[in-house]
C-alpha cells in the first residue's frame, strides 16, 4: 500500500514502524476469514485491512481522527489472528498499538468514555484497589438492570464470591522441594491474583515440587498490557520498567534466573515485547532484551522439564476425562505457543480435543468485554458453542481473561491448564471438577 508520510513524521521511530507495516499490506484479504469482528459484522472497516487503511489516513493527516474511525479501531480485539494468517507478515500488532496511542493523544472522547477508560487503567493494575472495589460489587447488583451496558458488563464480571487473598502474591522465595534444579521468577500479575489466586499458587506448588526455587520479586506488578491496549503508553512503560528493574536485580544475584514464568498468556505476550518496546531507549534496551529472552509461558517451561507420573489409578481417572483445550489468542497468535499445552495434557493422561474455529477470539481481550460488551458477548457465545460441541468434561485454557469470559457462558468447568498438570503430577484435584 502506498503511503504519503512527511519527512518530519518519518523522523519518529514509532512512525517508521507504522509506515512500514502499512506499506507491507497488499490488501490480499487472507485476514478477513480469521478476524472475529469481520466474521461477525461483515464490515470491511472492521477487518484488519480496513483498519490499516483507516490508520493510514489518520496518521498521514496528522489530525485528530473522527468518531467513525475511532469506533472501528476500538472494535479491534488485538487477537492477532490476522498476523498468523497474513502471507506478507504485516506487523499489525505494533501498528494497532501505535494507532491507539495516536487516538489517545489526539482524539477527544466523550466524558463517560474517558472516565471509564481512565477508571479501568487506574484500578485493574492495582490489586488492593481492585480487590476493595470487588468487595463492594454486591451493593450494585440489585441495580444492574438500570446501568448502561458497559457498566453492567463490568458488574457482571465481578465474582459472586471473592477469593481470599493468597500469600503467593507476596514478595518472597518459595524454596524448591528436594534438590534444587533451577531458579525462576514468577509474574504474579494484577487481576489474576485477585480473581483467581489459585492459579499462581498452583504454579508455585508444581514448580517447587519439580525442584525449582520460585521467586516473587518485590516491585513486580502489572505487566502493562491493560493500559497499553488503552493507548496509555506512558503508564504502560512505567509498569514495564518497574518489572524490568525488579527482575534485573534477580539476574544479578548469585544463581541468576533460568526463566521468568508467566501463567497468563496475555501478560506473556506483553513481556515478550519489552525488547521491542525499549529498543530505542539507551537506558532500558539491554535490560529489556534480557527480560524478553527469559520470559516463558509456564507450559513452555514445563515442556523442558520431566514431570513424573503418579499412581496408575489416578491416571485411569484422568483418562475418563475429556478436556477441550481453548488456546488463548495471546498464546497461539501472540506467542505462537500451539503444541506444548496439548502435548503436556496428553502426556498427563487426559483425552484432549480441540474445538472448531479455534483461531477465533472468545471476546475477552483484556478490557474488551467491558468496553465492547455486545460484540464480546456474541463472540463468547460462539466460542462456548464450539467448545460444548466437543462434549467435554472440562475446558482448559492458559489465560485468565479467557477463563473468566468462557465461565460466564457455560456450566462446564473451566480451569487453567496448570491446574490439570499439577493434578497429574500429584497435586490436588481442581475444585471446579466434581463429576469424576
Amino acid at each position: 500500500m502506498q503511503t504519503k508520510f512527511s519527512d518530519a513524521q518519518l523522523s519518529q521511530p514509532t512512525m517508521i514502524v507504522s509506515e512500514k507495516a502499512i506499506r507491507t499490506c497488499v490488501h490480499c484479504g487472507f485476514c478477513l476469514a480469521t478476524c472475529p469482528t469481520y466474521v461477525l459484522l461483515g464490515d470491511e472497516l472492521d477487518s484488519p485491512r480496513g483498519r490499516i487503511y483507516q490508520i493510514k489516513e489518520m496518521m498521514e493527516s496528522d489530525q485528530p481522527p473522527g468518531a467513525e474511525t475511532v469506533k472501528h479501531i476500538d472494535r479491534c480485539l488485538s487477537c492477532l489472528a490476522c498476523m498468523t494468517t497474513c502471507p506478507s507478515s504485516v506487523n499489525y500488532m505494533h501498528l494497532i498499538d501505535q494507532a491507539r496511542a495516536y487516538i489517545e493523544e489526539k482524539h477527544v472522547r466523550t466524558w463517560h468514555d474517558r472516565w471509564l477508560r481512565n477508571f479501568l487503567a487506574f484500578v485493574l493494575p492495582r490489586r488492593e484497589i481492585f480487590r476493595f472495589l470487588l468487595k463492594l460489587s454486591p451493593l450494585g447488583r440489585p441495580f444492574a438492570a438500570l446501568l448502561p451496558s458497559r457498566l453492567k458488563a463490568m458488574l457482571q464480571m465481578a465474582p459472586a464470591k471473592l477469593p481470599l487473598r493468597d500469600v503467593s502474591e507476596d514478595a518472597q522465595v518459595f524454596a524448591a522441594q528436594g534438590v534444587r534444579l533451577g531458579r525462576v521468577a514468577l509474574l504474579t500479575g494484577c487481576a489474576q491474583p485477585v480473581l483467581a489466586p489459585h492459579i499462581n499458587a498452583t504454579a508455585i506448588r508444581l514448580l517447587t515440587r519439580l525442584g525449582r526455587d520460585v521467586i516473587v520479586a518485590p516491585g513486580v506488578g502489572c505487566c502493562g498490557a491493560l493500559p497499553h491496549h488503552l493507548g496509555k503508553t506512558e503508564q504502560s512503560h512505567a509498569m514495564a520498567k518497574a518489572n524490568i528493574a525488579a527482575w534485573s536485580a534477580l539476574m544479578e544475584e548469585e544463581g541468576g534466573l533460568d526463566a521468568i514464568v508467566v501463567t497468563a498468556s496475555g501478560c506473556g505476550t506483553s513481556i515478550k515485547d519489552y525488547a521491542y518496546m525499549f529498543k530505542n531507549d539507551p537506558v532500558w534496551s539491554e535490560r529489556a532484551a534480557k527480560v524478553t529472552s527469559l520470559a516463558k509461558d509456564i507450559t513452555e517451561l514445563l515442556s523442558s522439564i520431566s514431570i513424573q507420573p503418579v499412581a496408575e489409578n489416578e491416571i485411569d481417572v484422568r483418562k475418563a476425562i475429556t478436556v477441550v483445550y481453548q488456546s488463548a489468542c495471546s498464546m497461539q497468535h501472540g506467542q505462537k505457543i500451539i503444541d506444548e499445552p496439548i502435548a503436556l495434557l496428553k502426556a498427563a493422561g487426559f483425552k484432549v480435543v480441540e474445538p472448531k474455529e479455534k483461531h477465533l477470539c472468545c471476546g475477552s481481550a483484556g478490557t474488551y468485554n467491558i468496553l465492547q460488551p455486545e460484540i464480546a458477548t456474541r463472540l463468547r457465545d460462539r466460542k462456548v458453542s464450539a467448545l460444548e460441541a466437543t462434549s467435554p468434561n472440562v475446558i482448559a485454557t492458559g489465560n485468565l481473561g479467557c477463563l473468566a469470559q468462557i465461565t460466564q457462558g457455560t456450566q462446564i468447568p473451566v480451569v487453567h491448564t496448570i491446574e490439570l498438570l499439577d493434578w497429574a503430577a500429584g497435586g490436588p484435584q481442581p475444585k471446579s471438577i466434581t463429576n469424576v
